[in-house]
């Protein structure tokens, strides 16, 4: 998990706020401790871990489209 990863990671989280990311390994204990390390580098929260795919959150710093529907 180089700091390009996480640079990159990043970037998506802020143009798209819930991204998917895949892990490549078969080790169930290796893609923990590598989403552990992923959400705290990033501020992220992990919302769902199927298998090898993860999908990660973060909340934009601005909204994108206003809910104040009058």
């Amino acid at each position: 998990l180089t700091d390009k990863v996480i640079h990159e990671i990043d970037i998506n989280l802020k143009a798209h706020e819930l991204i998917k990311v895949k892990v490549l390994s078969d080790e169930r204990e290796y893609r923990l401790s590598i989403v552990d390390e992923i959400c705290t580098r990033t501020n992220s929260i992990l919302v769902q871990n199927i298998g090898k795919l993860l999908v990660l959150y973060r909340q934009a710093e601005t909204p994108k489209i206003d809910l104040n529907i009058q």
